[in-house]
């Protein structure tokens, strides 16, 4: 009789377990995010004019501004946090960031680890070289023949080893992948590299900032929308920064900031 009595109790205990954690609710990162009161941002500041850092130490940028103020519609405190281009969709997988910001475009592979908001700009690429370049580039495809820098884990590099590496076009002891966008323009200057391969708006903005560096190619490679991205399937926050994307939109704050930083 004991025996049935202590069998009963742990199969109501049991049921009463399974039917609390079948009623549990998975907290989204928007919950945490307006729980503490703050949203931790990565980014990689060294991508002139979408993040940098100023004279005075402090971020700026496009994207900067940008998602300054996405946390202040958020109603929430704002935490940058710098670190390696490459580093930074593993640090929203991990939970070290909440979210980034840093000039990202869309990719199937990106999107198998991450999820990314609605687009807020769209941009280009180009191909930077010193002014002693004479060669001229009208098909990408022949930018092959010359030593080539990238910034490490971004879409130019994706677009460098797969269609010129990957394809047999060249080899890869010709391409040089560096952490930072600044190192790369230094080895061009230096002529360790022969050409800079990036989006097209921090190539210019390289060439305004240095002297004796043109683009001698710019066009659409891989790159094209550029999205914030996000935790994987949390689609509280996406909501959330999607329909702040939109409203700054429609209400001309983004193409404000395009004009404030990409105007020539």
């Amino acid at each position: 009789m004991k025996k049935h009595l202590v069998f009963v109790m742990l199969l109501v205990l049991t049921v009463s377990l399974l039917a609390g954690c079948s009623g549990q609710k998975t907290s989204s990162v928007l919950d945490k995010i307006k729980t503490s009161g703050k949203v931790v941002v990565g980014t990689s500041a060294d991508y002139a004019p979408y993040e940098y850092v100023d004279e005075a130490g402090k971020f700026t940028g496009f994207d900067i501004e940008l998602m300054t103020e996405i946390a202040r519609r958020m109603g929430v405190e704002l935490v940058w946090t710098d670190m390696p281009f490459d580093s930074l969709i593993a640090a929203v997988q991990e939970g070290k960031i909440d979210m980034s910001i840093s000039c990202f475009n869309y990719t199937e592979e990106r999107d198998a680890q991450v999820d990314f908001s609605d687009a807020y700009y769209t941009s280009e690429d180009a191909f930077l070289v010193t002014d002693a370049f004479t060669g001229t580039i009208t098909d990408p495809l022949e930018v092959a023949k010359y030593k080539i820098g990238v910034q490490s884990g971004t879409v130019q590099d994706d677009w460098v080893t797969t269609e010129l590496v990957g394809a047999g076009l060249m080899p890869e002891s010709q391409l040089s992948r560096y952490e930072r966008v600044d190192q790369a323009s230094l080895d061009l200057k230096s002529g360790r590299i022969d050409v800079l391969v990036a989006d097209s708006v921090p190539a210019k903005a390289i060439m305004q900032q240095q002297t004796g560096l043109k683009i001698v190619y710019e066009g659409m490679l891989y790159t094209g929308p550029i999205n914030i991205v996000l935790p994987n399937g949390d689609t509280a926050l996406q909501a959330e920064v999607n329909k702040i994307i939109k409203a700054l939109q429609d209400e001309g704050f983004i193409d404000a900031l395009a004009v404030k930083y990409f105007s020539e």
